[in-house]
């Protein structure tokens, strides 16, 4: 995460946003500023990326909601345009939102890595972009343990429909176990699972440290899974991952799928 002065814009950020900022920081009512998406994150940006922006007000202030630029002055108003995609939030509802629990919970990767363009909190707001930016230790480890056991259960029933001639369904669930997958890897090492827009940006740009997590290793072998279930793919990278699993300390787990998970490891 960096952390700017409201009033610093990049080269290439658009008169639209620049001034959006300048009106936000101006009212009294906004407390906090957030950039995220491709905007934030540097090598992400196309022509055609907007700036997503959320908007923390004091909880007096009440925000509404405008798909229209012109349909009101207000600065804590949501708003989509080709420049700008901007999401309010009171103070009260930005400490819990995208956490465990909470409806947005599939936003939480949107703080990684993010820029906080105005903090008038004393570091409150960039302090709660911390929190979830990051897996806490027994948060990661209870999602770790959760995710692990989905993922092997995924690829189980990928692994028998293999045995039973069903190419087809196996070819699915095989798919379905790689969203379960990236949550173990990413939790393993207390981090928040990448959009799949940004994962291999992620990869190569904060690396998980380990050479089979680098990638150019990790992502052929998902796309080979994703493409055709490939049965000795995934019994490889489940052994890779039933490594880590184990050196993390989440043995019982896989433990206790008992004689089963022999069937999941590679042959020969």
């Amino acid at each position: 995460m960096r952390h700017h002065p409201a009033q610093s814009s990049t080269p290439s950020a658009s008169a639209e946003f620049t001034d959006f900022v300048a009106r936000a920081s101006a009212s009294p009512d906004v407390v906090g500023l957030v950039l995220s998406g491709s905007r934030a994150r540097q090598g992400m940006a196309t022509a055609g990326s907007d700036h997503d922006v959320y908007v923390i007000t004091a909880d007096r202030a009440t925000a509404s909601t405008s798909t229209s630029p012109t349909t009101s002055p207000a600065v804590v108003e949501a708003l989509r345009s080709p420049a700008l995609d901007v999401m309010p939030l009171s103070l009260s509802a930005f400490r819990t939102h995208a956490l465990p629990g909470d409806a947005h919970a599939w936003d939480r990767y949107a703080f990684a890595h993010c820029t906080v363009l105005l903090d008038r909190l004393d570091g409150t707001i960039t302090q709660l972009v911390q929190e979830k930016a990051t897996l806490e230790g027994l948060e990661a480890h209870r999602l770790a343990r959760s995710e692990l056991d989905a993922y092997i259960n995924s690829v189980y029933r990928s692994l028998k429909s293999h045995r039973d001639g069903r190419p087809a369904v196996a070819h699915l669930d095989a798919a379905e176990s790689v969203p379960y997958l990236l949550t173990v890897v990413f939790a393993l090492h207390q981090r928040v699972r990448p959009y799949n827009k940004y994962l291999l940006w992620e990869l190569r740009n904060h690396p998980l440290g380990a050479p089979q997590w680098a990638a150019d290793v990790l992502v052929p072998r998902i796309r080979r899974i994703l493409a055709d279930g490939d049965l000795d793919t995934q019994r490889a990278l489940f052994a890779t991952v039933e490594l880590a699993a184990r050196r993390a300390g989440h043995g019982s787990v896989l433990d206790s799928w008992g004689a089963d998970i022999d069937q999941l490891r590679p042959r020969g």
